[in-house]
């Protein structure tokens, strides 16, 4: 995973109407922590993030913080949480979390499906049980996707986490038996419902006394 720059500047006011104040001018007010630092609060630009979030995703992307405060400070730190307005999109505040190059994080990384699989030129369906993986590794060896090649799956073929080669500077957090993607054979509902109907339709059948069965939720 790339490590980008990222402008920051230290502030020192705090409150709603400070923040508010900042959002105006297209500012968007955050904080960096650590285990090794006292908090700190950032002003960064809505365009900077912007821009980070089109190369490199917003929440779990790393970033080398040049923080200006009279003089200039580099830290690398990760997005912990990214909060943004549901209507506008707007972004309300951001939380870094100072990280060390040397030491292993966990982070989710987004799964990426290549290559058209067998089963489905057959007519099954490729589902795609997970859509991120929980890894741990250094920060400069997490990869941006886990690319899962699926051209040899046939009809009920399945690809485990077992089955995943990540290299030996990448840890998958979870069991080894839990499915990544998989190939369904087609659903038979649609060949069902006509003849449910039919049989419904049937003369002499009593409907009293005969209660509907109950959909379930989802």
């Amino acid at each position: 995973m790339e490590i980008c720059d990222f402008e920051t500047v230290q502030r020192i006011g705090s409150g709603k109407g400070h923040a508010r104040a900042l959002r105006r001018q297209g500012l968007v007010p955050a904080v960096l922590y650590g285990p090794n630092r006292q908090s700190m609060s950032l002003t960064i630009s809505s365009l900077d993030l912007d821009r980070i979030s089109k190369e490199s995703g917003t929440e779990g992307a790393i970033l080398n913080l040049i923080i200006k405060n009279g003089d200039t400070q580099n830290t690398t730190a990760i997005v912990k949480e990214v909060q943004a307005c549901p209507v506008t999109g707007k972004y309300l505040h951001i939380d870094f979390r100072e990280i060390s190059l040397n030491e292993e994080i966990v982070v989710n990384v987004p799964v990426k499906v290549t290559g058209k699989s067998k089963g489905v030129e057959r007519g099954g369906f490729l589902q795609v049980v997970r859509y991120e993986l929980k890894i741990s590794s250094l920060p400069a060896d997490i990869p941006d996707e886990i690319q899962i090649d699926v051209t040899d799956l046939d009809i009920g073929d399945s690809i485990h986490i077992e089955d995943l080669v990540l290299g030996d500077r990448i840890r998958l957090l979870a069991d080894d038996v839990l499915t990544v993607v998989t190939v369904v054979a087609p659903s038979l509902k649609e060949e069902e419902i006509p003849e449910e109907k039919e049989e419904a339709e049937e003369p002499g059948e009593s409907e009293a006394g005969e209660a509907e069965p109950t959909e379930k939720g989802s």
